[in-house]
Parts: C-alpha cells; structure tokens; sequence
C-alpha cells in the first residue's frame, strides 16, 4: 500500500512539473528592457500603454505612410518597403506593436481599442497631424482598416496586403486555444512554439529583401510575452471580421487597394470576393506567385501597385 502511495505520488509530481514546464520557460525568456534594446535599429517612445519601438525611413519632407505590420512579424517585416517607397521620396513610419520586436508587453486584450489607441499615441507623440498614406499587412490589415474606418479625414489612401479581417482562417486547435481561458493559455505556451518555427522554416527558400528574416522571426519567440500578446490578438482583434469597418470606408470614400497572394495558406486571395461585397469600390490586386509574406517575398511588386495606386 505504501508503495503504491508513492508511487502515485511520484507520477503526480512528474505531471505536475510538466505542467508547469511551459509557464516556466516563459518566465525565463528574455524580457524586454533597456538592456535588450541596445540593439533596436529605431528610436522608443514613451506611450499611455508602454514603451513603443519606431522608426522613420525616408525624407524628412516627404508624404508620410505608416505602417503597421503582422501577428508575428514585427516592423522589420516593412525594411524592404520602407527602403524602395524612401526611394520613391515618402517618409516610411514603422513601430513594433505591444508584445513584439522591441516593444513593452501591455496589459489588456489585443482587441481593435487596444492597437488604436497605441496608433493614435504614437502619431500623436511623432506630431503627424495632416493626412497620410496607412498601410496594413496582415492583421495589420485589420488594424489599419479599424483605424481609417474610425478617422475617414486622416487617411489619404489605405493599403491592404494579405489582410485579416475576412474571416478568421485557423486550425481546430487554434479555434479551441482562442475560445477556451486557462487550458487554451496553457496549451498556447507548451504547443505555439514548434508550430511557428515549422510555419517560417517553410519560407526558407523564399526570395526576401529582409537578410535573415525566419530567424529574426524564430527569435520572437525567445523573448517574453509574444506568445501571450499572440494568443491576446487572437482573442481580440481576430475573433470577428472587419466587415462594419469596410462598410464605413465605402460610405466614407476613402480609397483603398487590397493587395492578395495567389499562394497564400493563411489568407487566401479568395477572401477578396467578401471584401467586395462589403466595399465594392475597393481596388484589388492579385500576385499570382505570392504568399502571405508580400512586404518582404515580393517587395517590388508590392511596391509597384502602391506606387500605381498613390500616383492615381
């Protein structure tokens, strides 16, 4: 009887422990401070929700376009298109959104108010004040959208490349981490990890105009809050659709180019059709050999339509 007891016991603790395995591995990745930014690229800001990590690009003089990038991919994802549109004379704002890159981990979920609110600080802070060009890639997209449906008058012309918001493409057991608290967090943190870096080992091959760019993404997830802030977006922003605001965008006129990956797993060029159907005025634009990551697989395409578009 004793050593059936103890027995239980040690395979209670071992469950135990491996349990707690991957809330410990996020206490001991790299936390964001002053000495794991000595090596950001840009400039910080200090923000009503945190510290915000940003950038220029470009002319001083020149038009400005913000941009605002992915769920993973922080702003280096825009180095490539910041350079060639500086080349085209604008002035390129790029920042990390909270939980990436070299921005604070910030409390609360990662819902639309959540990402408009550091926008709206952030612009504040830089002292844009006229219109400008926005651009969004992925849920980025969504974002940007949110942003031009809620200020029409600020917003000159809203790029969208690959953008979430049609409908939330993911796996069951994505869907189920997103909707279930605690469990869902658990299994975030144990099983998120090898997903990604399976995820971004397949673009290897891919042409880039950002050197590096799987490994700076991989690098995301050793530092501490970018898998909660992920599973955050999920749970916000990316639970419904951006239909409302696109439906405001029509009514409101303001232009808009919608740019798809023909290959594209995660957001398949087939979501234009209900982007459509909420804003039929709206420009759409296929690379046929794309994937998800336009901004830096087919920076010159890209950049191309952008160009074509802004020059109408």
């Amino acid at each position: 009887m004793a050593s059936g007891a103890v027995i239980w016991a040690i395979l209670l603790a071992g469950v135990a422990l491996l349990a707690a395995l991957p809330v410990w591995r996020e206490t001991r990745r790299r936390k964001i401070d002053a000495a794991a930014r000595t090596d950001a690229p840009g400039r910080f800001a200090v923000l009503s929700q945190g510290v915000t990590h940003y950038r220029w690009t470009g002319p001083e003089k020149g038009p400005v376009v913000v941009c605002v990038h992915g769920l993973t991919t922080p702003s280096f994802v825009w180095n490539g298109c910041a350079a060639a549109l500086a080349e085209l004379g604008y002035r390129v704002l790029t920042f990390d959104l909270y939980g990436r890159g070299y921005s604070d981990n910030a409390p609360g979920v990662q819902d639309a108010a959540f990402f408009l609110r550091q926008v709206q600080d952030l612009l504040d802070d830089q002292k844009i004040t006229s219109d400008f060009v926005l651009v969004g890639h992925s849920m980025g997209g969504a974002i940007a959208a949110c942003y031009a449906a809620a200020h029409p008058d600020r917003v000159r012309h809203l790029v969208l490349i690959t953008p979430a918001g049609m409908a939330l493409q993911a796996n069951a057991l994505t869907r189920f981490i997103a909707k279930t608290p605690i469990i869902g967090d658990w299994l975030m943190l144990a099983f998120y990890p090898r997903q990604h870096r399976l995820h971004t080992k397949t673009e290897r091959a891919l042409p880039t105009s950002v050197p590096g760019i799987v490994d700076l993404q991989q690098r995301e997830l050793d530092r501490r809050g970018f898998i909660p802030a992920v599973l955050s977006s999920l749970r916000g922003i990316l639970r419904g659709t951006s239909r409302g605001e696109h439906e405001r965008l029509r009514d409101a006129g303001v232009p808009v180019l919608a740019i798809w990956g023909g290959r594209d797993p995660v957001i398949p060029a087939s979501a234009g059709e209900r982007l459509a159907a909420w804003n039929p005025e709206t420009r759409q634009e296929v690379i046929a050999t794309g994937g998800h990551g336009l901004p830096y697989t087919d920076t010159g395409a890209v950049v191309a339509l952008v160009r074509d578009a802004l020059g109408r």
